[in-house]
């Protein structure tokens, strides 16, 4: 069971959810809404508090202005919004995809207020060696949605993510099936406002390193052909620390819910260590 709530932000108007009891434990995507963490966040309520929101723009989480780019430090400064209203100094996260990159903001622009991060395969493109061919490769995907509309971005999308068919456990925004109008608008929003401001994030090693959040970075197992098992061992070679290893690909958590939340509930356990648990 969970209860739903809405928070006024600056510019928005967040939708979010809230399971369970015992400690704080934020999941969030971008652009995946609440609805698509619910399995995971069921498994995990037995013993945490799991709150669960839609991102600015997208789905139940409305914006004041629509043309608004999303941004890491906007979704960032949200999430800080959300552990102000739930009365929480600190909570642990965990994010996923475009979610990753917002927990990596939170935790450098508001020092102290996460525990642990799980950081699953964040698309940091910028960290590649071939960064410049991958931007390129986004502005081509943004250009092709306004040009020839979301199939044809999607199919550039899922090619270069590395997917061999658009209707995988991990495409961020395209639910398999018929796409319904909620669909549409938050793919539209996906190409439109938020790919390009988190691809192009670039995380800053020596504040995540020296701070007080513990970063872990999380990579699927069946995730070795995508570009984000590529940007997830980059960014975990920069902080120094080897990955974890979770169920699945690039959406585990969708799939293999209960399985993903064992996982997580055992590097949640090993706060004794200075880095990630590795398996």
């Amino acid at each position: 069971m969970s209860t739903t709530h809405t928070l006024d932000v600056p510019g928005a108007r967040l939708h979010y959810e809230v399971r369970g009891a015992g400690p704080l434990f934020l999941v969030m995507g971008s652009p995946m809404a609440a609805a698509a963490f619910a399995p995971l966040a069921e498994a995990l309520a037995g013993d945490r508090t799991v709150v669960t929101h839609d991102p600015r723009g997208i789905s139940g989480s409305l914006l004041d202005d629509p043309e608004q780019d999303s941004t890491p430090e906007l979704r960032a400064d949200d999430a800080a919004a959300l552990l102000d209203a739930l009365g929480a100094e600190s909570a642990d996260v965990f994010g996923s995809s475009g979610g990753a990159v917002t927990g990596l903001a939170l935790a450098e622009r508001h020092p102290g207020r996460v525990r642990t991060l799980v950081a699953h395969e964040p698309p940091l493109l910028e960290l590649l060696p071939d960064a410049a061919e991958r931007r390129a490769g986004v502005e081509d995907m943004i250009a092709t949605f306004h040009r020839e509309g979301l199939e044809a971005a999607w199919k550039k999308f899922m090619a270069d993510a590395g997917f061999d068919d658009g209707d995988g456990d991990g495409a961020p925004a395209a639910p398999p099936g018929e796409p319904s109008e909620q669909d549409i608008a938050d793919s539209a929003r996906f190409f439109g406002h938020e790919l390009r401001g988190t691809t192009r994030y670039v995380p800053d090693a020596a504040a995540l390193s020296t701070g007080p959040t513990r970063v872990v970075v999380g990579i699927g197992a069946d995730s070795g052909g995508l570009v984000t098992h590529r940007t997830s061992t980059a960014l975990a070679k920069l902080l120094g620390t080897p990955p974890t290893e979770f169920p699945g690909d690039h959406g585990g958590f969708i799939g293999q819910p209960e399985e993903f939340a064992e996982v997580l509930r055992g590097v949640l356990a090993d706060r004794g260590t200075s880095g990630p648990l590795a398996r």
